[in-house]
Formats: structure tokens, C-alpha cells, sequence
């Protein structure tokens, strides 16, 4: 018996010998596996085989047709084939008709109309690359099927590909609107990324609207590389530009709150005060559930935006023409409207260059930080006093005792802001007739911070060190050295004790030894028994209590210098204490009750009109607190210098507000305020707008050369 059937002829044969059980059918795209031909094809000569194995390629249209008829059954066959590669050798030895199977000679071959049905099986596969052509063609084609060489061997799909294949083909148009929305989404998250303002006020439609030319340059070169090389340098760019709108994320909140960029040198160090007022306004849970919130977006905007460049980069990579056609119109118009200087609206031009700008600042503050350490260094070495003797030190202050206090937060913006003025403007009216009616008089003008927002102790150090002391690292510096602080220079005289009244430190102070001060009392030592007002540890009113109880009010063989910091104005400014009769204050107990009572500072601190007026009201406490003391445990001998440490967040101050704090100077003896009168400073306890402004790091030494010190540079 013999058989002499073409394999292309066997194409059509339909039905499988009886003899050749049927779980032994070769996959669907090999139809000429289990017919009586394809039996015969094993004890055929080495000569023939070699000729059969050679058809595939001249069968290739034939295949393609069927694999395009059916590609998704093709994967399937192929899976199955991959799993029984010779289902027909297995069962050679049992086909009655072919004796001479057995054959030696025949043996040999046996495997060869295996592999050649097995190469005419995969031949569509290995001459059409475009093997999945719907996809390549029509929306939400792989990048992975694209950019293969013609004569590479594409994968076979994975199981992934293959049911969206199905889905796509079962619904066509919902998968046409999920393309292009996919796309639209990442062409927004790239542009939005590019063209990102660091501070809030100047988010608007207008600033999106521009032509990044970030965005052309990224797009030539995306078009033009191989696609290995491509996926990598998207990735590269969609991480690069994840962290650039972090940091930009990060620039609106610092603008925000400290009234400055990030600063990527400097500023990680103040995440962990964060962590802490965070915990302080809405608890442990909440301040958990914010870092991970704040954690979790992060990841969201690098792996968003990663994905969005990659997307971008394989659809400009599958159409080419069209893509390079495009970026070239897109920088004709960019090099025009550079040119003329379109714009949208004053200062937003159409031509873009954000980021660019955006990375040339960011390098050149990290060269102007790392350069301002070295810099500063040699600065503060220099002082006019440091070699002053002591006996020349403060010579118009003998015999006084003196008090600096800081209130926290208390900004020009309190005395002017036409929302929280009137109540402040009236609180510093009455409380002067107080001083006034117990025979005080003030002398008050204005400072210009070294910070805003927040980072008090850059405030305070820059007022007492007389160096403009503006990030942590200037602060690291000046406080690992031996400057002469105004704690310092009364400490130096011999002539005062030095103490520090410090209710909102609450871990160890190293700087305590650098400003000077002998004893220090902080929220553990103090004696309070009541409740945390938010950040602030205990109420104002009862910090001055408990500094006359345990110090003032005990007997000394000095005058006191004290250096008082007053936590209770400090944001969110809710819940606030209130003013209780000076012999119910106690331990502080009866505080509970008005904490209970306060308002809750999550109702607050996203409220802009709500933070004003509770800011208002916080400072009208701090004032009040500080005068009321002053009046009832000042005498002849006391001088009160009381000033803000800076100003409150942009949200209560508004934006582009001054750095400005007011700055009094209390005092009974008419003498102290004679010494000062060529300062010019307005009478009482409100500065007038006219009244001169300072830098607050000229204080320490106008204070010093006033009151008797002789510089000895």
C-alpha cells in the first residue's frame, strides 16, 4: 500500500482513520496530521522529507490566510502543540498497514515529518510578524508587536493579550473609546507634568495651555530610537518626570506654608516636624493615614507618569510618519511664537520652557546651598562683640530685669489684614491703657523675618544671634559655634541669671548651652496637668504662671534675663484657651473643659476665612496673656521686649504678604526708651505703617551698641 498525496492536497481531507484514536488529533492547524497520509509521511525516504520540509516557505500566503481567518484558534493549537510536540511518533509502532515503519532505514527519518509539520505549523507565525495585524493597526496595538524586525520570530501572546484580543473584537467601539481615552489621559498627565506652576495662585487653565518644548524634544528622540533602547529612556524620562512633579507638589506646599520653594538639600529634615504637628492636630491614626496617603501618591504620580511617557513613545514609534510629521509642525510654531513672543496673558507665553527653567533653578540652588555652607561659615566667625569685655557689655541695662518673648506666629498681617485687624488693633489698643494706667510705656516697630510660615527657630536665632540664619543648615552652623547671643552677652556680663521658659520643647535642647541660657524649663518641667491644645503643649496664660511661680517669683541675687517662647497663637489655631482668673489657673486642670469646648482644628485649618479669624483670635489670647502678667508681676525694674517670630501660613496672610513682624519694648523707667528714641519707633504697642522696618538680624546689634556695649571687632 502506498500513498502518494500531496500534503497540500491533504488540506481538505476532513476525517481521521479509524485506527488512529482520536485523542491523538494533531491541533487544528496542521489538518493533514492524523489522516492516512500523514501516516505514510513517516516511512517515506530522508529525500523526500527534505523536499516536504522545504514547502512551508512556498506555502506562507496560504498559511497567512488561515492564521488570518483564525489567529485566535492558531494560539490555542500552538499551546497545544508545544505541550505534545510528536503525538504521531508515539503511535507509529501501532499502524497495522506500514510494516516497514520498523525498519531500520526507516527509523531515522521517522522524526522528520514531525519537524516538518511542526515548521509548517509555525510558518505564518515566522513569516508574518504582524501576527496579531488588528492590533498593530487599530487602537491599543502592543508596543511589544511593533517594532520586531520583519524576519524576527514574534512570541506567541500571552493569555492576557489574548482575551483583550477577544474583548476588542467582541466590542469593538468600547474598546476604541478606551484607546483613545488612555491616550488622552496620558498625553495629560505628560503636559500637565511639563508645565506644573510651583505655587498655588498660579494654577490655571492658561498655564496648561502652552506648548512644552520639553515635550518636542522628547518626542524626535523617542521616535528615532530602536525599541529597547526607547522603552528605556521612557522609562527613564516618565521616573524623571514623576520626580520632578513631587518636587513641584512639594515647591506649592513649602510656597504655601513657609513662603519659599523646597529646598532639596535642606528640607527633608522638617518632614519629621511635620510628622509631629500632624499627630498633634488630627492624632496618631490621622497623621498614619496622611503619610500613607502622601507615600501612596507618590508612587501613583512616578508609576502614572512613567507609564504615560512609554505609552506615548510606542504609539509616535507605530506611526512614524505621522508622528514625525507632527513634531515637526509642533517646532515650527514653538521657534515662532518664541520668536515673536506670543502669549496667553502677561507672563505666560506659548512657547514654554517650565521645566527646563524648573531643573536650571533647582541645579543652581543646590550649587547656591552647598556654596552658601562654606560662605556662612566664615561670616559668622565675625563679631563686633565677641572680644566686647564684660564690663562694657549692656551698661544701660544694669540692674533691670529683662524679659524676650516671642509670640509665636504674630505677623504685620494680624495689625493690617482687614479681617483679622479690627479685633487684633482693638486688643493692643486696650491692652496699652492698661500698661498706661499701671505707669508702662511702649515703643514698637517692625522686623523683617528670616522665615515665614513656620520654622520658628530660625526666627528666633537670627533676633538673638544677629546673623540671618534662613534654613536649617545656616542653624546647624551658627548654634555648633560659640556666637554671642543677647542670652549670651546679659549671661557674659556676670551681672544676670539667664533662664529660658520654653513650653513647646519637648525632647532634649542641645542649643540651650549656644543662647546662654543657665536653666531651662520646657513642657516637662512646668507643672502642667491639662490638655494639649493642639501643637501647643499648654495655654499661654498658664506657661507666665507657672515661669512666676517656679522663677520670678523667688528670691535672687540677680536680675533675671528670660527668654520666653509662647506656643498658644501657634496654627491651627483651634481649639484656643481662654483668659481664666489668675488664682483658678493652678495646674492647669481647668483647662479640660475649654478644650472639650474648642473647636475642632480639621474645621479650621482647610477654612481660609475660618483660619483668619480663629488666627485673629489667638493672637488677641497670646497679647493679652503677656500683658495682663506684665501688669499684675511687673515693677520699676522690668523690661519687656516682646515681638513675632514670623509670619503665619500664605493661606491666613495671603499670598505675596510681607515677612514683617511687630516688635515692642515695655518699660517702666523712662530711661530705657530714651536711649532708643533716635530709632524712630511709633509710641505704644502698634506700629504704624510708616514706622521703619529692619531686618531682624540688625536687632542684636543696634540692642547692644543702644544700651551701652562697645563693639571690640
Amino acid at each position: 500500500m502506498s500513498f502518494n498525496t500531496s500534503s497540500r492536497q491533504l488540506s481538505k481531507t476532513d476525517e481521521a482513520p479509524e485506527d488512529v484514536p482520536s485523542q491523538e488529533v494533531t491541533p487544528l492547524d496542521s489538518p493533514e496530521a492524523g489522516t492516512p497520509e500523514a501516516e505514510t509521511a513517516e516511512t517515506e525516504t530522508p529525500e523526500a522529507e527534505t523536499a516536504e520540509a522545504s514547502l512551508p516557505e512556498a506555502e506562507a500566503p496560504e498559511a497567512d490566510a488561515a492564521e488570518a481567518e483564525a489567529p485566535e484558534v492558531e494560539v490555542e493549537v500552538e499551546a497545544e502543540a508545544e505541550a505534545d510536540p510528536e503525538p504521531e511518533a508515539a503511535e507509529a509502532p501501532e499502524v497495522p498497514d506500514v510494516p516497514e515503519a520498523k525498519a531500520p532505514e526507516t527509523e531515522t527519518p521517522e522524526a522528520q515529518p514531525s519537524e516538518a509539520t511542526t515548521s509548517e505549523t509555525e510558518t505564518p507565525e515566522t513569516e508574518t510578524p504582524g501576527a496579531e495585524t488588528p492590533e498593530a493597526e487599530g487602537p491599543g496595538a502592543e508596543a511589544s508587536d511593533v517594532d520586531a524586525p520583519e524576519d524576527a520570530v514574534t512570541p506567541r501572546p500571552r493569555r492576557w493579550r489574548r482575551v483583550w484580543g477577544g474583548w476588542r473584537e467582541k466590542y469593538p467601539v468600547a474598546a476604541r473609546v478606551l484607546w483613545w481615552t488612555t491616550t488622552a489621559v496620558a498625553l495629560a498627565v505628560v503636559v500637565v507634568a511639563l508645565l506644573m506652576p510651583t505655587q498655588a495662585d498660579k494654577v490655571r487653565v492658561a498655564a496648561f495651555v502652552r506648548l512644552p518644548v520639553e515635550a518636542i524634544f522628547g518626542a524626535a528622540l523617542l521616535i528615532v530610537l530602536p525599541r529597547r533602547p526607547r522603552i528605556a529612556v521612557a522609562v527613564l524620562a516618565g521616573l524623571g518626570l514623576g520626580a520632578l512633579t513631587v518636587v513641584n507638589f512639594l515647591d506649592i506646599g513649602f510656597n504655601e506654608y513657609l513662603g519659599r520653594g523646597f529646598n532639596v538639600v535642606l528640607d527633608w529634615s522638617l518632614f519629621s516636624d511635620a510628622q509631629g504637628y500632624l499627630q498633634d492636630t488630627f492624632g496618631k491614626g490621622g497623621a498614619l493615614g496622611i503619610a500613607a496617603l502622601a507615600v501612596t501618591l507618590v508612587i501613583a504620580v512616578l508609576a502614572l507618569t512613567t507609564m504615560s511617557v512609554i505609552r506615548l513613545g510606542n504609539l509616535a514609534a507605530r506611526n512614524t510618519e505621522t508622528a514625525t510629521r507632527t513634531t515637526l509642525v509642533l517646532a515650527i510654531v514653538w521657534v515662532t511664537c518664541a520668536a515673536l513672543g506670543v502669549q496667553y496673558a502677561p507672563g505666560i507665553p506659548i512657547a514654554s520652557e517650565h521645566t527646563m527653567q524648573a531643573l536650571q533653578f533647582k541645579t543652581e540652588q543646590v550649587r547656591r546651598t552647598l556654596r552658601d555652607e562654606a560662605e556662612f561659615a566664615k561670616i559668622a566667625k565675625k563679631d563686633d562683640f565677641a572680644d566686647t569685655p564684660p564690663d562694657q557689655l549692656l551698661t544701660g541695662l544694669r540692674g533691670k530685669d529683662m524679659m524676650i518673648t516671642f509670640i509665636e506666629s504674630y505677623g504685620r498681617s494680624a495689625i493690617e489684614d482687614p479681617v483679622m485687624a479690627p479685633g487684633v488693633d482693638a486688643t493692643l489698643t486696650a491692652e496699652n491703657e492698661k500698661l498706661t494706667q499701671a505707669g508702662f510705656a511702649a515703643k514698637s516697630g517692625w522686623l523683617t523675618s528670616a522665615t515665614y510660615g513656620g520654622s520658628s527657630w530660625l526666627g528666633h536665632s537670627t533676633f538673638m544671634s544677629g546673623l540671618w540664619i534662613s534654613n536649617q543648615q545656616r542653624y546647624r552652623t551658627v548654634t555648633a559655634g560659640e556666637r554671642l547671643t543677647l542670652p549670651g552677652a546679659f549671661k557674659k556680663t556676670g551681672a544676670w541669671d539667664t533662664v529660658g521658659v520654653m513650653p513647646g520643647i519637648q525632647k532634649a535642647w542641645p542649643e540651650q548651652k549656644f543662647y546662654g541660657i543657665d536653666k531651662l524649663y520646657d513642657s516637662h518641667n512646668l507643672g502642667y496637668k491639662g490638655p494639649k491644645f493642639s501643637w501647643s503643649t499648654m495655654p499661654d496664660q498658664y506657661a507666665l504662671t507657672a515661669f512666676e511661680r517656679l522663677v520670678h517669683s523667688k528670691k535672687h541675687d540677680k536680675p533675671l534675663m528670660s527668654t520666653i517662647i509662647l506656643t498658644s497663637s501657634h496654627q491651627p489655631w483651634a481649639p484656643i484657651p481662654e483668659l481664666v482668673p489668675q488664682d483658678q489657673v493652678g495646674d492647669g486642670s481647668i483647662y479640660n473643659a475649654i478644650e472639650k469646648a474648642g473647636k475642632k482644628p480639621g474645621d479650621i485649618i482647610t477654612d481660609s476665612a475660618k483660619s483668619k479669624q480663629e488666627y485673629g483670635k489667638s493672637i488677641q489670647y497670646s497679647v493679652s496673656s503677656l500683658i495682663n502678667y506684665l501688669v499684675k508681676y511687673g515693677n520699676k525694674n522690668t523690661v519687656l521686649i516682646f515681638l513675632g517670630d514670623h509670619q503665619p501660613i500664605a493661606r491666613v496672610s495671603g499670598n505675596h504678604a510681607s515677612r514683617d513682624v511687630p516688635v515692642s519694648i515695655v518699660a517702666k523707667d523712662p530711661k530705657v526708651l530714651d536711649k532708643i528714641a533716635d530709632w524712630n519707633w511709633a509710641d505704644g504697642l502698634q506700629p504704624q505703617q510708616d514706622t521703619p522696618v529692619w531686618k531682624m538680624n540688625d536687632f542684636r546689634d543696634r540692642f547692644l551698641t543702644a544700651y551701652g556695649s562697645t563693639p571690640a571687632p
